[in-house]
């Protein structure tokens, strides 16, 4: 079982576990060994690195749109809790104004 603690590493390492990937023609496994990082992180790196520069999959989204789609995600939420506030307020007021 692995740490609870996750790693975190310098955007540079994952820049230059990249381009080790790129030049060196060996497995993203084999590269995460040497490096002493799990195949599976150093894999999503290098996934997400193809996908900001166009070679990615159909509808994988660049670091770019992701950042964009969890912003947007956030201010929909709040605008959905500021609609049933209103909503809940608009409520009240007519009640008050039947009295």
């Amino acid at each position: 079982m692995g740490s609870k603690y996750a790693k975190r590493y310098s955007e540079e390492f994952k820049r230059d576990a990249i381009v080790l990937v790129d030049s060196s023609g060996r497995t993203v496994t084999a590269v995460a060994r040497d490096l002493g990082v799990s195949s599976e992180s150093l894999r999503g790196w290098y996934r997400q690195a193809k996908a900001d520069r166009g070679e990615g999959r159909p509808g994988e989204l660049t670091t770019q749109e992701g950042e964009e789609l969890g912003r947007l995600r956030r201010q929909n939420a709040e605008q959905a809790k500021t609609i049933e506030v209103l909503r809940k307020a608009a409520v009240f007021f007519a009640k008050e104004s039947d009295r």
